[in-house]
C-alpha cells in the first residue's frame, strides 16, 4: 500500500504511453512524474503537452533519478524483458503492456527477477475489465451455464494495424498483439490452464504489402478441465470494416450459452457520404476530456491496487502462462501437429 499519490513513470512515448500519462494525471491518487523514450523528442513532446516534469532517453537513468514508485512499460512486446528486470532490481512496481514476454527464456528471467526482488507486477490484459466479458465471467462463476463445455473466440484486426499503426509488426505476431488477449480471457473464464493446442496458420497477404508476418492463426485449445475452445486471430480484415477490431465470442455450457459481439454494437453508428463508422464508446473513449473506456480501467486498476494494497485481478503467473501457451501455439503452427503445453506456473 502507498500512503501518498502513486508516482508513475512511463517507458514509451507512443500513443498508448500518452494514454497512460493522461490516465495517471486524471487519477485522484496518482501522478505522472517522468516519461522515457529512445526517441527523446517524442518524449519531450508528450511531456510538454501533458505537463510531465521529467524527461529521459535512458530508462536506467530514469529509475535512478526520477523518484517514481512504479513504472509502466509501454513498448513493443519483444523489449519487455530487460526493462522489467531493471525495474524489479530498482524495487519499482511494474505495469507491463501485454504480453509479459515473447520467449520462454525471457518469461523465466522476468519471473525470477520479480520474485527475487518482491515487487508487484501486473500485465495489462484489459479484457478482464470489459463489461460484456466481465458479465460472462460472473455468470459462469455463478453456475448459470452449468458446466462450461466449449467456446469460440474471434479477435481480429484490420490490415491498417499491421501496415500503418505498428512499425514493429514484422517483429511480432498477431498472437502476441491480440491472441494474448484472447487466450487470457479464455483461461480466465474457463478457470483452467490449456493442456494441448493444435494450430494452423496462413501467410501471404501482409507479406505482399511489405510486412513479413503471419496473416492469421486458427487454434484449437484443450483445457485441463476437459473444456475445448477455438481461437481465431488475424490482422487481414478489410480496412473498410467499421471497427478496427472484429471481436466475437460464444460460450456453451451444459445449461446455457452466452454470445458476445463486442465490435459491431448497436449503440451508435455514424454515416457520411464517404464512410460508415462505429464510434468507440466502450474500449478507449473520452467523456468531457477524461479517459473512460474499459481499456483505461485496467490501467487505473493497477494504480488502485498499489494505493490500496489489494490484489490485482490477475497475477504474474497468469501472464506467464499465457505467454508460454502462445509459444506452444506457435510451435504447433510451424509443425502442423498438436503440441502439449509445458512449464506452466501454479496460479
Amino acid at each position: 500500500m502507498i500512503s501518498s499519490n502513486v508516482k508513475m513513470a512511463i517507458i514509451g512515448a507512443g500513443t498508448w504511453g500518452k494514454n497512460h500519462a493522461q490516465i495517471y494525471n486524471a487519477h485522484p491518487f496518482a501522478e505522472t512524474v517522468a516519461i522515457c523514450d529512445a526517441n527523446l523528442s517524442k518524449a519531450q513532446a508528450v511531456a510538454q503537452e501533458l505537463g510531465i516534469p521529467q524527461v529521459y532517453q535512458d530508462y536506467h537513468e530514469m529509475l535512478e533519478k526520477s523518484g517514481c514508485d512504479a513504472v509502466a512499460i509501454v513498448t513493443p512486446d519483444y523489449l519487455h524483458a530487460e526493462m522489467t528486470i531493471a525495474c524489479a532490481r530498482a524495487k519499482k512496481a511494474v505495469l507491463i503492456e501485454k504480453p509479459l514476454a515473447t520467449t520462454r527464456e525471457d518469461v523465466q528471467r522476468m519471473v525470477n527477477a520479480i520474485e527475487e526482488n518482491g515487487v508487484r507486477v501486473m500485465v495489462d490484459f484489459h479484457n478482464r475489465w470489459s463489461p460484456p466479458f466481465n458479465a460472462a465471467y460472473t455468470a459462469v462463476r455463478a453456475g448459470e451455464l452449468g458446466e462450461l463445455y466449449s467456446g469460440y473466440f474471434r479477435l481480429n484486426d484490420i490490415k491498417w494495424v499491421a501496415t500503418d499503426l505498428l512499425p514493429w509488426a514484422a517483429q511480432s505476431s498477431i498472437l502476441w498483439f491480440l491472441g494474448s488477449h484472447s487466450l487470457d480471457t479464455l483461461r480466465w473464464i474457463f478457470g483452467s490452464e490449456v493442456e494441448r493446442v493444435y494450430c494452423v496458420s496462413r501467410s501471404g497477404v501482409l507479406k505482399g504489402l511489405g510486412v513479413d508476418t503471419v496473416d492469421e492463426y486458427l487454434t484449437t485449445l484443450e483445457f485441463k478441465n476437459g473444456a475445448i475452445a477455438h481461437m481465431e486471430n488475424g490482422w487481414i480484415t478489410p480496412n473498410a470494416n467499421p471497427c478496427v477490431n472484429d471481436i466475437k465470442c460464444n460460450l456453451l455450457g451444459t445449461k446455457g450459452m452466452i454470445a458476445i459481439d463486442a465490435s459491431n454494437h448497436n449503440l451508435i453508428q455514424k454515416y457520411t457520404d464517404e464512410k460508415v463508422e462505429v464510434p468507440d464508446v466502450i474500449v478507449q473513449n473520452h467523456i468531457f476530456g477524461q479517459p473512460k473506456g474499459f481499456a483505461f480501467e485496467s490501467i487505473r486498476g493497477f494504480v488502485d491496487g498499489l494505493y490500496t494494497g489489494k490484489d490485482f485481478p490477475l497475477t504474474l503467473y497468469d501472464a506467464a502462462n499465457t505467454s508460454l501457451t502462445i509459444l506452444a501455439i506457435m510451435e504447433s503452427a510451424r509443425a502442423r501437429v498438436p503440441v502439449e503445453v509445458s512449464g506452466l506456473y501454479e496460479v
